[in-house]
């Protein structure tokens, strides 16, 4: 399975008011191993930054200048894109500033060319319900190093996206095996759950100490004088019972 973990820095936060893409980041996984098959543009804006953006990515007008405009790489993009299932934090956002990109060219919108959009925000919301979820705080939470994201950056934040998405779906891909021993979801697989040959495995047999036998009788001693006396283990064990 081919995914792009992908983000973007705009210069504001409306593309409906006509803020623009000025840096579009890439990371490509398939299969669930990083590919270090990435993209990363800047993008001539063709109109000013808001101050607050600024503060928040670091890109000014100056810098990107010399950049390419998006129509000028929107093949580019495109074809990097097509078919994979796209993951972002938050993809209402950077979905809206692509469709808003591609219409202005014409273009079919961002869903009529990938396989799909999973959006990593709403997942976190479902598995950490009332917490913070940003991207940050995901970091943190999951123990995945961000000490070098002084500033928002397109190809950081995904290359960060992956190790966070990695660690969230941890496990989930090993639970199902098709007959070949290979992930499930794959092509042609017969998915099943997968089988343990247990005896594989060596097991030893602990026997308890006679100091755990005895605080064991104990507790029972206890749970006998609560019940009064009426121990269901009791008249189940092999002493109560009546000869076959």
């Amino acid at each position: 399975m081919r995914q792009i973990f992908f983000d973007t820095e705009t210069t504001g936060l409306r593309a409906e008011a006509g803020d623009r893409i000025i840096e579009i980041g890439c990371v490509e996984m398939v299969n669930r191993q990083l590919t270090g098959n990435n993209l990363h543009l800047y993008l001539n804006p063709e109109r000013d930054i808001d101050e607050e953006a600024v503060r928040v990515h670091g890109l000014t007008v100056e810098f990107l200048a010399d950049k390419p405009k998006f129509a000028q790489v929107v093949d580019q993009i495109i074809d990097f894109l097509r078919g994979a299932e796209l993951v972002i934090h938050n993809a209402a956002f950077d979905i809206g500033f692509m469709n808003a990109e591609l219409k202005r060219l014409g273009r079919p919108l961002v869903t009529d060319f990938v396989g799909g959009v999973r959006d990593t925000l709403l997942m976190a919301r479902d598995m950490f319900p009332g917490k913070a979820n940003s991207l940050d705080a995901l970091c943190k939470r999951l123990e995945v190093d961000n000490s070098n994201r002084t500033f928002h950056g397109a190809l950081l934040d995904s290359e960060l996206l992956a190790e966070v998405y990695i660690r969230l779906t941890r496990g989930q891909d090993a639970l199902l095996m098709d007959d070949h021993g290979s992930a499930s979801g794959q092509e042609g697989g017969d998915t099943r759950v997968a089988q343990v040959d247990f005896s594989r495995f060596v097991l030893p047999v602990l026997q308890a100490t006679p100091e755990e036998l005895e605080a064991h009788e104990k507790v029972l001693a206890e749970l006998d004088k609560a019940s009064g006396g009426k121990r269901v283990w009791q008249t189940a064990s092999p002493e109560a019972a009546p000869a076959a």
